[in-house]
């Protein structure tokens, strides 16, 4: 079973801008981190983009090699430690009040290497973070807890 920390919450309040660190969020099923680019209000609850997560871990790799990024600049609402994030597609997770259910990978793209430096999106490829959706809203908080949620045993009447 994962566990993990929710290290950081970045929001940026429109496409392009910079991603602003946060102490906490709200969040909304089918919509996402509340004030953010990505929140699309009414949008149905089968949307499957509605969070965006990166490892601390991956980024400090990025480090390492030379391609540092500054707070935010991974475009990535919610970096995670300590968790595989990789292991919780199809899986659901609680972090503080929040529950969702990873949809995918969340592939680097050309914007947001264009918004850093070269090179950052090869160095991201195949571990640029997860994709989920927001099943159940709620707040977020830097250094709530992440943990998988184990589906319950299915009973036969």
């Amino acid at each position: 079973m994962q566990r993990g920390t929710l290290l950081g919450i970045f929001v940026a309040a429109r496409p392009g801008a910079r991603c602003e660190p946060r102490a906490s969020a709200e969040v909304e099923p089918g919509v996402g981190l509340l004030g953010d680019r990505n929140a699309e209000p009414g949008a149905p609850l089968t949307r499957k983009r509605t969070l965006t997560l990166i490892a601390a871990e991956t980024l400090e790799d990025l480090a390492r090699a030379g391609l540092a990024l500054a707070p935010g600049a991974h475009r990535r609402q919610l970096v995670t430690g300590g968790v595989d994030l990789e292991l919780l597609v199809g899986r659901r997770f609680q972090i503080g009040g929040v529950l969702a259910e990873g949809t995918g990978p969340c592939e680097p793209c050309a914007h947001m290497e264009s918004l850093t430096r070269p090179g950052v999106r090869a160095a991201l490829a195949h571990r640029g973070g997860l994709t989920a959706r927001v099943l159940e809203g709620g707040t977020l908080r830097v250094g709530d807890l992440l943990v998988e949620v184990r589906a319950a045993a299915q009973t036969t009447p």
